[in-house]
């Protein structure tokens, strides 16, 4: 799946640019639907592994879509709420995932991930393209019906409209780069907030929780079916109180809030692991691995689940906003399969170590955070691009 979403991300920034946002979604569903319906007719590992390549090269482009969409439909005091609810909805829907998981069988597991993606294809025929793709390809007209659509029929948007227009006017008086034109002094500072905020987000252990959170259990002598309830549940009140939160506070804020937290869940974690080993409070040993996990799972939906996709669908300007977030988008990829992949050989080592190694990536991510990531609250996605682009100039 991780390859799959690999290949995804390459594409996703150039295929949203070139053919839209709306029909990026198009291609992203049926991926879904085709990778469900292969893990659900599989007679052998071949075709199940088609069926997880298929979901994750959809996931890939959903990873960049889904964020920029978001952002580019909605109006600068909603943008991040709206999109921290989408992208934080993922680590829940993961746990419930694995809860229904637990009492069925593979085959209607995959039958019932197919329901959202059947939904998706059938809500894609009522929503619009993105009015910033319409007007960046000078389509504006459609521009104008689609901004009118998500603002209401009875809005004025002409000054809405305008700025949009204005800005995009002006930025496309510059050239289009190329993926390698981006690694120029120019953009430094936005690559580097937006790779660094996708390294972060995945070295500090997701997926080792996510894929192996069935593994983590039997090792704290937790059951199964136990624990991906507790872990379940906050999980929807730290999504809610992450987009109510986002707006008042700020993205910076909230990122670092949530990363401190996810140190914290780490250290519990692995704290855990090591009272085990010294056969200390047995006891209690579970109910502080579960109070890891969970403090872990909460902070991350609160914010560094979601706050890094909103930033890079902010931060970068129309003109290159395809090819570095096609870059950000397979970094995080990378990151995902290396953790991944390096999950299992790191806890033979040391299960206490694997964690305390996630706890230290957040805890020097909170300086990162407070050094170079920059605050985009309360402003326009022009107002944000063009102030950051000052500065670089």
């Amino acid at each position: 799946m991780t390859i799959g979403g690999m290949v995804g991300a390459v594409i996703s920034g150039k295929l949203a640019d070139i053919i839209g946002r709306k029909y990026t979604m198009w291609i992203l569903d049926i991926f879904y639907i085709m990778g469900w319906l292969a893990i659900y007719f599989a007679k052998g590992a071949w075709l199940l592994d088609l069926g997880r390549l298929s979901l994750g090269f959809g996931y890939g482009l959903t990873c960049y879509v889904a964020p920029t969409y978001l952002s580019e439909i909605t109006p600068k005091n909603l943008r991040g709420g709206i999109t921290s609810v989408s992208m934080a909805m993922i680590p829940v829907s993961v746990s419930v995932a694995y809860l229904i998981g637990s009492v069925i069988n593979w085959r209607a597991l995959a039958l019932i991930g197919a329901i959202p993606c059947l939904l998706l294809l059938f809500g894609l025929f009522f929503i619009p393209e993105s009015p910033r793709w319409l007007a960046k390809i000078g389509r504006e007209k459609e521009f104008e019906a689609a901004l009118q659509c998500l603002r209401g029929k009875n809005v004025n948007i002409s000054e809405e409209a305008a700025d949009i227009k204005d800005y995009t006017e002006n930025i496309q008086k510059i050239p289009e780069d190329k993926i390698l034109d981006l690694f120029q002094q120019k953009y430094a500072h936005l690559l580097i907030v937006g790779i660094g905020l996708m390294v972060l987000q995945q070295f500090g252990g997701l997926n080792g929780y996510a894929y192996y959170m069935n593994e983590i259990f039997e090792l704290a002598g937790v059951q199964s079916i136990t624990g991906f309830i507790v872990v379940s549940i906050p999980q929807i009140p730290a999504i809610a109180l992450g987009s109510i939160l986002i707006e008042k506070f700020g993205r910076r804020t909230l990122l670092m809030v949530s990363v401190t937290g996810e140190c914290l869940g780490c250290f519990l974690t692995g704290l855990s692991f090591v009272l085990q080993n010294l056969n200390w409070w047995m006891d209690a040993t579970p109910t502080l691995m579960l109070s890891g996990i969970v403090v872990f799972e909460v902070s991350y939906s609160l914010g560094i689940g979601s706050i890094p996709w909103i930033i890079i669908s902010e931060i970068f300007p129309i003109n290159i906003k395809g090819s570095a977030g096609s870059i950000c988008n397979a970094v995080n990829w990378f990151c995902t399969w290396l953790v991944s992949f390096t999950f299992n050989f790191l806890v033979e080592w040391s299960p206490a170590g694997t964690f305390f190694i996630y706890g230290s990536m957040s805890c020097l991510g909170v300086l990162f955070i407070a050094k170079l990531v920059p605050e985009t609250k309360g402003r326009t996605l022009e107002e944000v691009q063009e102030s950051l682009t000052h500065i670089l100039q």
